[in-house]
């Protein structure tokens, strides 16, 4: 058992105790602290004996007749709480390690939030103001931005078509002179699963992991039969990374439990739960090819199922390589370049969608 969980156990055998304890040093009598409460003497008794649980705001008057930091009492009356309402039940020292990780991970995010406030800020100001005038957008600024986003996502990874081309192959059907039929069917397949992606927020569909293959497999149709939509068969390593994917054997496990965390918060800023997806499936790495692009859809599906616009990551050396060195620095226990990178170029995506509607744009 935890630190954390004994820690509990103890001050809960002592809440009645400190009270008493506390009353004492004092000098104080029952009828004393009774009238400080506005309760009748008997009650404070069943308090010090542990038979009766004070209110919330009756802590806070013990405390204060007490001169004892309400801090103190607060933390002795909440163990109290837990202990009482897990008395008896066989799966309690579960649960409260369980309450532990939890405890643990919102103090952890709280303080990552700190972390992030300006850019929350800033977020949430273009955002609005998105909201605010989405009514202007039209599909074909739908599309070409769209099309921009599928030559960068390919671009990242090797991709020579240029943004003109792209738009050629796609919504042309031409075939670029000098360039792979690999490279076409990346631009046309990227380009159907940014579809399917908006087809699943307009549908409202929540993210599976059939959904994860779903998007894999549009991703490397007819470019890699036996692998589309499948989880890989083999050890792999990230080119440039010293970050080493788990065994074979251990994705479909990772996965699952990749969901299982998504599940649990989903409440927390889209922005950062669509970055933390991003690098956590990086991490896994659970294709023998297309993980890239495939990470990066689903971190795009989330944010469009919350109203913001496509997080697109340029494809240029330079971005490129902040980028991959930010994704790298993301396994770092407590790092948060890979968020700050992701709420950056959301925040540029968002002023660019704005300025377009706003007829400022290019």
């Amino acid at each position: 058992m935890t630190n954390f969980v004994m820690n509990k156990i103890v001050m809960n055998s002592s809440f009645g105790n400190t009270l008493r304890k506390a009353r004492k040093q004092l000098g104080k009598r029952v009828p004393e602290i009774a009238a400080h409460l506005g309760v009748d003497s008997s009650l404070v008794l069943r308090f010090e004996s542990n038979n009766r649980l004070p209110t919330k705001s009756q802590v806070l008057l013990l405390a204060e007749a007490l001169q004892t930091p309400s801090s103190e009492f607060m933390v002795l009356w909440l163990s109290a709480r837990i202990m009482k309402e897990l008395d008896g039940e066989p799966l309690a020292k579960e649960a409260l390690i369980a309450a532990e990780q939890q405890v643990t991970y919102q103090l952890n995010t709280s303080n990552q939030f700190q972390d992030y406030t300006e850019k929350l800020k800033e977020v949430k100001v273009w955002k609005d103001e998105l909201d605010r005038i989405r009514s202007k957008g039209n599909y074909r600024i739908e599309e070409a931005l769209d099309i921009e986003y599928t030559f960068h996502s390919n671009r990242i990874e090797g991709n020579t078509l240029s943004l003109q081309e792209t738009d050629l192959v796609i919504n042309q059907g031409l075939t670029i002179s000098g360039k792979s039929m690999r490279e076409h069917l990346e631009a046309i397949n990227h380009a159907e699963a940014v579809a399917f992606i908006k087809e699943l927020v307009q549908e409202k569909r929540s993210i599976t992991e059939g959904i994860i293959l779903q998007i894999h497999n549009l991703v490397l149709r007819g470019i890699d039969r036996e692998n589309a939509g499948k989880y890989r068969s083999l050890q792999v390593r990230i080119g440039g990374s010293k970050h080493m994917p788990p065994d074979a054997w251990e994705v479909s496990i990772q996965m699952e439990g990749l969901l299982e965390w998504y599940r649990k918060h989903e409440h927390i800023q889209p922005v950062l739960l669509a970055a933390e997806m991003h690098s956590r499936l990086v991490a896994i790495h659970p294709f023998i090819d297309g993980n890239g692009r495939t990470s990066r859809l689903l971190m795009n599906l989330i944010l469009l199922q919350h109203g913001y616009v496509i997080a697109n990551i340029k494809g240029d050396t330079t971005e490129r390589l902040l980028y991959y060195q930010s994704l790298e620095n993301s396994r770092k226990e407590g790092d948060t370049e890979f968020n700050h990178f992701v709420l950056d170029t959301e925040i540029q995506c968002l002023k660019d969608y704005v300025a377009i509607l706003n007829g400022q744009g290019s």
